[in-house]
């Protein structure tokens, strides 16, 4: 960030204790911690866990994961069940966080979590899917886009699926908030 939200001044970097160097608006008298997007992406399992769904989207070539910018007040979880109602169709039954990471080419702080899905159709998607398949695990890591967030994301739940907290139960993916 080069210029004050607020006022738009030019900013230069202040020493803010136990901070170190932050943004500071000389007009506005106030530091500017940084500001950017917060999207969540899930991989997403069958009830038995042994299948994992990827797709295709915004005529891409490339399987990833399913993935969307969390609401003006929405946590993770509920954006995550939410995205894949969204975009799938699909009712999330149990949920838990996995790892996050910055990314920088839309400065967005990306959360990742694996989430269980009550079925498996995919008869019910919108236009924002143009495909979406279920894989084994193995075809799963095989198929998803080389290099990517998600190729990553989807190898850190794989080699540590075992190891992670137990799923959260979630009783209905849609909110009332979201229901119309």
């Amino acid at each position: 960030m080069n210029y004050c939200m607020e006022c738009g001044t030019e900013l230069e970097a202040k020493y803010l204790e136990n901070e170190g160097e932050i943004p500071y608006c000389n007009s506005c008298e106030g530091y500017r911690f940084p500001v950017f997007n917060t999207a969540v992406s899930m991989v997403i399992l069958n009830k038995e866990q042994d299948k994992i769904l990827l797709i295709k989207q915004y005529g891409g070539a490339d399987f990833i994961l399913c993935a969307g910018y969390v609401n003006k007040g929405e946590d993770a979880e509920q954006a995550a069940a939410r995205e894949i109602a969204e975009e799938l169709g699909l009712q999330t039954v149990g949920l838990r966080y996995n790892k996050s990471e910055y990314f920088e080419k839309s400065n967005t702080l990306m959360l990742n979590f694996s989430c269980i899905v009550a079925d498996e159709r995919l008869d019910d998607m919108t236009d924002e899917v143009d495909q979406a398949e279920w894989f084994s695990p193995e075809a799963a890591k095989a198929n998803i886009k080389k290099g990517s967030l998600a190729q990553r994301f989807l190898e850190n739940y794989l080699e540590n699926s075992h190891g992670l907290e137990p799923f959260t139960t979630v009783k209905d993916s849609q909110p009332t908030w979201f229901r119309n």
